[in-house]
């Protein structure tokens, strides 16, 4: 009984202890316990604070970096840019260094001065000069603005003189409607559109050199029409005009007529997988009604005025002028320009071809320099002289990369670049045949029933040439480049040796003397 009295009395006391114990240390705890959670919640600020500070300094470099300009520099361009690549400038060159030598062939100046042509021999004739030139030495200028305005300004600084070569503007509303407004290609010559670093050979054929237009001032809508998902592109154009191969630097419109362009090139399997995925083919048309103005003499005149009676002259794959008009001819009326052609690339293999035909109407005048002294010119019109003239030509070029490349449309890219012992480059070997026929009426008097060379001459000038090139490109890398070409043109029907008149018949008609050229060049553009 006594040890049952004990226990319950330890129990108690143990009970009593333990309550005091606990309370006093909750009453001594509640403040710390308070203060924890107090700095964890200063933390947990601290920390809130510091992370708004790092997403405000990661805008503040996100809107430098928007702002800050970009340099680029690769192997086809320079360029600054803005950081999301709306509005940039790039720069682009190209520097060409030919040298022409002749085997056979003649510079033909007759009906020039002896003060303008030089030494001539007895026959007006001089031997094809061989010589070194800078056939094109170009800065090239492209800006963008908000991702769609384009300008471009390329200077030319070839030949002793400064040029403009391209000056436009393109909108770029939408993949199938572009506007372009100032001086550029015309869209016609396949061959042409072809930029001058890319094309096979050194010169371009009688298609895109003698008949088809160069570089014009006007406007143009162009596009890729995407109802045929990119299969088909166009261009309309409304451009001043230029005589066959002309570019507006030389023959600037000076009637007020205008000249009208069309262009459609499909390319039907372009995004299949497929051996027909690199063909292309289409047409291009130009029309203008003008007049031109009598071609004055050498002696009175400056170069320009030459191309103001709206004719051309035709020049070889050297360079050499082998047909022009008589003084007395120019345009009177009608221009039309037609063009089918055509391309295909399959693995390193590349095929071009164009036929061009122009219809152009001529009329002889009289008249000739304004009188001593006075001003406005004698020139008209005789009447019933007015003739349709039909010219045409046409071209096959064949292109094959011996180093396996892919040909394209476009420049050539090396597999490996041109390293003693570790690479040699691209190598690329070329060939072509080429020629324009002009229209017999030419040489013949206004009834065409004699070869009077009203039009022009037959002892001047030839009627046919026929051009075969063969050629080699060596592609050290994609800014370097080295090639050779040779070229063998034969003439028919006329500018033989000789000033002895063209009878009635024709029957004494020679034909020009065969050009032979080697011609080379060392290319580098960026």
């Amino acid at each position: 009984m006594r040890k049952s009295w004990l226990f319950g009395g330890v129990l108690v006391f143990t009970s009593i202890t333990l309550g005091l114990a606990a309370r006093a240390h909750a009453e001594e705890g509640g403040p710390s316990q308070k203060s924890l959670e107090q700095r964890f919640d200063e933390l947990d600020q601290e920390i809130r604070i510091l992370k708004r500070k790092r997403e405000l300094d990661q805008e503040a470099a996100e809107n430098a970096k928007k702002a800050t300009p970009i340099v680029k520099y690769s192997k086809s361009q320079f360029s600054l840019e803005s950081a999301d690549g709306s509005n940039f400038i790039r720069f682009r060159g190209i520097v060409q260094a030919d040298h022409r030598l002749y085997f056979d062939g003649a510079n033909d100046i007759r009906n020039r001065s002896d003060q303008r042509a030089g030494d001539l021999d007895v026959n007006g004739f001089h031997d094809a000069g061989d010589s070194w030139l800078i056939r094109r030495a170009r800065l090239d200028i492209e800006t963008t603005l908000f991702g769609k305005y384009d300008f471009r300004i390329t200077t030319d600084f070839a030949q002793g003189t400064a040029s403009v070569a391209y000056a436009y503007l393109d909108a770029r509303f939408d993949p199938a409607f572009k506007i372009r407004a100032g001086k550029f290609k015309s869209f016609v010559s396949l061959e042409r559109l072809q930029g001058a670093s890319d094309i096979k050979l050194i010169e371009r054929s009688y298609v895109a050199n003698a008949l088809l237009p160069n570089r014009d001032l006007g406007i143009a809508a162009h596009g890729d029409l995407a109802f045929f998902q990119g299969r088909l592109d166009y261009a309309f154009g409304l451009v001043n005009g230029v005589s066959d191969g002309g570019d507006i630097s030389t023959g600037t419109e000076f009637d007020g007529r205008k000249e009208f362009t069309g262009w459609l090139f499909a390319t039907p399997f372009v995004n299949d997988t497929s051996v027909l995925s690199g063909l292309g083919f289409g047409a291009a048309a130009t029309y203008t009604d003008a007049s031109g103005e009598r071609n004055l003499n050498f002696t009175d005149t400056t170069p320009a005025d030459a191309t103001r009676n709206g004719l051309p002259s035709y020049r070889t794959d050297g360079q050499n002028t082998f047909f022009r008009y008589s003084s007395a001819a120019v345009a009177d009326g009608a221009r039309i320009r037609v063009s089918p052609q055509a391309y295909y690339y399959i693995g390193s293999l590349g095929i071009l071809a164009e036929y061009a035909r122009v219809i152009q109407d001529v009329s002889l005048t009289t008249g000739g320099s304004p009188p001593a002294g006075g001003a406005g010119s004698n020139t008209s019109f005789i009447p019933n002289t007015g003739k349709a003239l039909r010219h045409q030509a046409w071209h096959v070029t064949v292109s094959y990369l011996l180093t396996g490349e892919t040909a394209s449309f476009k420049g050539v890219k090396p597999s490996q670049n041109f390293d003693f012992g570790k690479g040699w480059g691209a190598w690329e070997v070329v060939g072509r045949y080429s020629e324009i026929t002009l229209d017999e009426d030419t040489f013949k008097d206004p009834t065409g029933t004699s070869f009077t060379g009203a039009y022009a001459n037959l002892s001047e000038s030839a009627q046919r040439a026929r051009s075969m090139t063969l050629g080699v490109n060596w592609y050290l890398n994609q800014n370097l480049r080295a090639a050779v070409n040779y070229s063998e043109t034969r003439f028919d029907g006329g500018a033989g040796d000789g000033v002895a008149p063209i009878n009635a018949a024709g029957t004494n008609v020679a034909d020009r003397p065969d050009e032979r050229a080697v011609l080379t060049r060392l290319q580098f553009a960026f």
